[in-house]
């Protein structure tokens, strides 16, 4: 079946909301995050602070992304369901960070640098880590969903989330890096020897990591 193309209006109001996000990103990056205002970003973006709020009704909400955490869960979804769960959860990180980032050849630089900004604002920023957490249960939640496990098994659905928190707990030990060293370093590759840190070089060497 083929998949549904987006209409004029749904690519229109998607390249506006990526130019609002845009503009905010640089502003919080450049002058601080409590400096800018709604109104700046706005002004900035060449829009009504009423239709920044249509697409990002708080503040914070400029900061966050939402295509990893979808990008993840579709990996998963994709990943077979008789390997380990470790190897499903952890593989997913490591090919949605290669998606991400351009090292599946798709565009590098400037989507990486993004991501980076967005990351380190975050991890500075009093006012968005409450927000940061929650987007990781969040995370968390969808990528359990999408392993696909009976979720009226008690056992199984303990299984799965525990892997899925140690899982994640490696990735955000890579990310924090990642940000302290500005990009120099491969996401992916910080994420996989998060994940044989974390859970033994073997285990990520037969999950292909």
């Amino acid at each position: 079946m083929n998949e549904r193309k987006p209409t004029l209006r749904e690519r229109q109001r998607s390249e506006t909301r990526r130019a609002i996000q845009a503009h905010a990103v640089r502003l919080f990056t450049d002058r601080g995050y409590d400096a800018v205002t709604v109104a700046d970003v706005a002004d900035a973006a060449r829009v009504s602070a009423m239709t920044v709020y249509r697409h990002f009704p708080t503040k914070e909400d400029l900061v966050l992304v939402d295509q990893p955490a979808l990008l993840i869960a579709e990996r998963v979804a994709a990943s077979s369901p008789t390997h380990p769960l470790v190897h499903r959860v952890g593989g997913a990180l490591v090919e949605a960070a290669t998606a991400l980032t351009g090292g599946d050849g798709g565009e590098p630089a400037a989507n990486e640098r993004f991501l980076l900004d967005c990351l380190r604002l975050m991890v500075s920023t009093p006012a968005l880590r409450a927000r940061h957490l929650d987007g990781q249960y969040a995370l968390q939640q969808a990528v359990v969903d999408a392993l696909g496990d009976d979720a009226t098994d008690p056992e199984a659905a303990f299984r799965a989330q525990a892997a899925t928190g140690a899982c994640l707990a490696a990735m955000h030990t890579a990310l924090t890096r990642w940000a302290d060293d500005d990009g120099r370093s491969k996401l992916p590759d910080l994420i996989a020897r998060a994940l044989a840190a974390s859970f033994g070089h073997d285990v990520v060497a037969r999950a292909g990591l």
